[in-house]
């Protein structure tokens, strides 16, 4: 008997460290922001997120974060055209299936929350501004995004803070521009992003 408990133990060894070995490998492959995934030239559709939610308490927020964009249209953005208000920054591409399972959840929260102190933001990640527009049309998306294919700038202005490590990514910047919350994959639950949207909001006025 205790000849057959080694025998198994010897033949369950290499299978267990192929496990940890494998899991190491995931674990840093989900570590990773967008701007490695960019630069190693990733072919990858997208890395999967399992729409967990993270909130930030306002005492743990790092530094505002400073961006500047071209969207889809031309128009030049930056982190100061939003200041004082509310902004949900989404990370997406056009042929990302969850990207396009959540468009209309958040073109719908971008029209509730138009003039009531949040605005919505896109940076997609892998497309030029033909797919972009088509996309917008296709979903009736109305807020802008910014084209990051070329730099990465935008995946790196927000990987110092908490790097939006899969496609898509939904960010909530309170209105010092810091990330208050964020929702890692897609957004299943509509209503989850419309109460971080209004928690944050509420927080103005509130002295850390």
């Amino acid at each position: 008997m205790n000849h057959r408990r080694v025998s198994q133990r010897r033949r369950l060894a290499p299978l267990l460290a192929g496990l940890t070995a494998g899991a190491l490998v995931l674990s840093g492959c989900s570590s990773d922001p967008l701007a490695d995934q960019y630069r190693e030239g990733s072919n990858k559709g997208f890395i999967a997120g399992d729409g967990s939610v993270t909130e930030i308490a306002l005492a743990d927020r790092g530094e505002a974060i400073e961006f500047s964009g071209v969207t889809e249209t031309g128009d030049t953005v930056t982190s100061a055209d939003t200041q004082g208000e509310v902004l949900v920054v989404n990370f997406w591409y056009a042929s990302c299936a969850p990207c396009r399972a959540e468009a209309s959840d958040l073109q719908s929260i971008n029209a509730q929350f138009e003039n009531e102190g949040a605005s919505f933001l896109g940076v997609n990640v892998r497309d030029q501004a033909p797919n972009a527009i088509a996309f917008n049309e296709t979903y009736s998306v109305t807020y802008p995004s910014v084209l990051d294919v070329d730099t990465g700038a935008m995946q790196l202005a927000f990987s110092g803070s908490i790097p939006p490590n899969a496609v898509p990514t939904t960010l909530v910047l309170d209105t010092e521009g810091r990330v208050a919350a964020r929702i890692l994959g897609q957004v299943t639950s509509p209503s989850v992003l419309e109460t971080l949207i209004r928690d944050t909001i509420a927080e103005t006025g509130t002295t850390e």
